[in-house]
């Protein structure tokens, strides 16, 4: 597969420029001396019961881009050397993202913090989310990785509350969670496409039917009323699929379906997106308050083959200098992906409406982090599975818990500017 290397790459000027930046340092020896806690926490550890009201939170300047840095070694100094949560002290880690309970040998992963070029990103601070979250709701759109994010949120938030369960419904893709003691509720609206999909032959891995101008009832019911959507997908579009519009069959992605044209999963992607912002933004929904919108987390760390074809993820450190790639395809969806943005952030400027986009690029970040994927170590190594490497998912605790940082001073900015 061709890959383009980051540094040769111009993204839209609404993207965070993916930049590949230096990361020569050496896993410094004092990590060495937080690996037993892992082992040493508690099972099942309180909530803590200490923790004050948090009036001073850290902001970071807002002429600093949190998405666009480097990761650099985490040090005792900053508190940063010791991971947030581990497996014993937070319940809401799935069994494939579960890296240290399944025997992951080294953690030095856990080791690296995301520094922005001009500024400090402060760590993720649960009692001011907590906060700057109460009375209100957020919900979580898309694909797995969107879960992934959402249950990061949870073991971050642990330190301070358990949350209560109040799904309405008993499949685990729509789950729904309240924070009691701040009226706060978080929900998971899964959808992989954005927009109504069906599968031909679910059994025998048939087509997709996407039918790109019907966002999917299954969320855009479910999030009236919030106050946050976070909206992420991107990897279900590389599935062969046929694209549906205005009622007819307008071209397919892989297909081989002689008359239809190979519109490829840039158009489909690009579609679906549009469709999901403009039914966000619009007002008709119920839905009138702040999209973030989430770009994709590179699949670009297979390596030795194809994520079906025995590709696996063993790096132990970030990437440095050059070695760093991303697939032609996954930098033309983050591109769509920024351009529709822009394109429904400026619609809804000029309509008046009283909703909020913000981007939350994360993908240069993510590119740099090999190593932060489960691998083998979603099961036991003497399990009978057939699942692949896991290459796509990250580890949790891992680096996926910067995305909520970063969320955090999105939603520090936006109270901010609402002040």
């Amino acid at each position: 597969m061709k890959k383009l290397q980051l540094t040769a790459v111009s993204f839209p000027a609404l993207a965070a420029a993916a930049v590949v930046l230096l990361l020569t340092a050496r896993r410094p020896s004092f990590l060495r001396r937080y690996e037993p806690s892992i082992a040493a926490l508690p099972s099942g550890a309180p909530p803590s019961e200490s923790a004050p009201p948090t009036a001073v939170r850290a902001v970071v300047p807002r002429d600093c881009d949190i998405f666009r840095g480097e990761w650099v070694p985490a040090t005792a100094a900053d508190d940063g050397a010791a991971p947030y949560y581990t497996n014993r002290s937070c319940a809401e880690i799935q069994e494939h993202q579960n890296c240290i309970k399944y025997g992951r040998p080294d953690l030095g992963f856990l080791r690296w913090r995301w520094r922005p070029e001009r500024c400090e990103l402060p760590r993720f601070d649960a009692p001011a989310f907590l906060h700057l979250v109460s009375g209100r709701s957020m919900a979580f759109v898309g694909d797995s990785l969107a879960r992934n994010h959402m249950q990061s949120l949870m073991c971050l938030l642990s330190k301070v509350e358990y949350p209560k369960d109040v799904s309405k419904t008993t499949d685990p893709e729509f789950r729904m969670v309240r924070y009691e003691s701040y009226n706060f509720t978080v929900a998971a609206f899964r959808s992989p496409y954005l927009v109504t999909a069906n599968q031909s032959d679910p059994a025998g891995g048939g087509l997709w039917d996407l039918y790109l101008d019907e966002p999917d009832a299954a969320w855009v019911t479910g999030v009236s009323g919030f106050d946050y959507v976070v909206v992420s997908t991107a990897n279900w579009f590389k599935k062969p699929s046929m694209f549906h519009e205005s009622g007819r069959l307008v071209g397919c992605h892989f297909c081989h379906v002689p008359g239809v044209p190979d519109l490829t999963l840039r158009y489909s992607l690009r579609a679906a997106f549009r469709t999901a912002l403009r039914a966000l933004t619009a007002g008709g929904g119920g839905f009138g308050g702040t999209v973030v919108v989430r770009t994709l987390s590179p699949t670009s760390h297979f390596e030795g083959g194809e994520w079906d074809k025995g590709g696996d993820c063993r790096r132990t450190r970030p990437y440095g200098g050059g070695e760093a790639a991303v697939d032609e395809v996954d930098l033309d969806l983050h591109a769509a992906q920024v351009e529709e943005f822009g394109r429904a952030e400026a619609a809804a400027r000029a309509s008046g409406s009283a909703g909020r986009m913000v981007l939350m690029d994360t993908t240069a970040a993510m590119a740099l982090r090999p190593d932060g994927h489960p691998s083998r170590y979603g099961h036991w190594a003497h399990e009978n599975v057939t699942l692949y490497n896991d290459c796509v998912h990250w580890c949790l605790p891992g680096p996926i818990d910067v995305w909520n940082e970063m969320l955090l001073q999105l939603l520090l900015r936006i109270s901010s500017s609402n002040s």
